[in-house]
């Protein structure tokens, strides 16, 4: 009897192993995806300071991503403070400049970073 869990243990541990090995194989599909990388702006205004702006730089070679699960640009505004913020549509094109824009600051201070991620894999 003892002879027989030993073995169900055993081959218990085995299928487990397989069921590892099985995960280690779904995860060489996630090195087919694309190498990305990720730039930003940002800045910090004081209160009553006037609308400001930032360019995110732009990596030769690259393109900007798309988040994942959506057709939109892969990119992030974080702030701090009471601001608007958002990128600048008369001034990015999302191909080759991307600006950040923020209003006027209304708290004692306020900051803004503009996030962009580059998909800079070789293109086809």
């Amino acid at each position: 009897m003892q002879q027989a869990f030993s073995l169900l243990v055993l081959l218990l541990a085995m299928a487990g192993g397989q069921f590892f090995w099985a995960g280690s194989a779904s995860a060489e599909v996630v090195q087919e995806s694309t190498a990305t990388t990720e730039q930003s702006c940002s800045f910090g205004m004081d209160k009553g300071e006037p609308s400001h702006s930032c360019a995110v730089p732009f990596p030769s070679g690259c393109r900007v991503a798309q988040a994942p699960g959506s057709s939109k640009p892969w990119a992030t505004i974080s702030t701090g403070g009471r601001l608007l913020c958002r990128f600048d549509d008369k001034q990015t094109d999302w191909k080759t400049k991307i600006t950040g824009a923020c209003n006027r600051c209304q708290s004692g201070h306020c900051s803004a970073q503009f996030s962009v991620r580059y998909d800079c894999s070789p293109q086809q």
